[in-house]
């Protein structure tokens, strides 16, 4: 089966409908249509029910969903495996945080060349959850964050504390916010007020 008409399927269910489909896979709205008549085809059953609220999965669309996530996670850990790139000895994709990548991934990347340049280096960026579902799923040998969770297979090593202070163009007696402080939720892997975050690598054991 081709797995692009596994990863059409999986774009219709998370966009919800054909047209935010193809506008998601960069193709047109037929592109998504005959790719799909095309899967049902080969399956020989019908996966979705299209109405005016957008696409419902039939009882055979929600049993191939999970097969499908299967065996596209399959088709990329194989590639990621076996494709390195020619005049390279192997390949590390490495994840990394949104907030982390400017201060410390950005000052890795040339280390790391200078250090492997025979190794290729694959960069993502993104939050926990994608960071952790990807080495998980084996799209990502390192993962750089705040909160990595504690997986089978993957081990979690704290690479540095971050200290957050608190900065005000008003000087202020008790060192604690006014009535005119603003107050940002960056989530609940950050501290509020001048405490130190720690900065952890989760990775697949070998």
């Amino acid at each position: 089966m081709d797995t692009e008409l596994a990863r059409t399927f999986l774009a219709v269910i998370s966009a919800g409908n054909f047209i935010n489909a193809a506008e998601r896979l960069h193709v047109t709205q037929s592109t998504v249509s005959a790719r799909i008549h095309a899967l049902e085809q080969q399956l020989g059953c019908t996966l979705f029910v299209r109405n005016k609220a957008g696409t419902t999965l039939t009882a055979a669309g929600r049993q191939f969903q999970k097969h499908a996530g299967t065996l596209v996670r399959t088709v990329e850990y194989a590639r990621h495996d076996v494709g390195v790139a020619r005049g390279f000895r192997a390949a590390l994709t490495i994840g990394g945080r949104f907030g982390l990548w400017e201060q410390l991934l950005l000052h890795w990347l040339p280390r790391m060349r200078e250090l492997a340049p025979d190794v290729s280096v694959r960069a993502e960026i993104g939050m926990e959850a994608d960071l952790m579902q990807g080495l998980v799923e084996g799209r990502l040998d390192i993962g750089v964050m705040y909160t990595p969770e504690s997986r089978p297979g993957l081990t979690v090593e704290r690479l540095l504390e971050e200290t957050l202070v608190l900065v005000s163009t008003t000087p202020r007696k008790s060192g604690l916010p006014g009535n005119d402080y603003v107050y940002v939720d960056w989530g609940p892997e950050l501290p509020v007020i001048a405490r130190t975050s720690p900065i952890s690598s989760a990775r697949r054991s070998r």
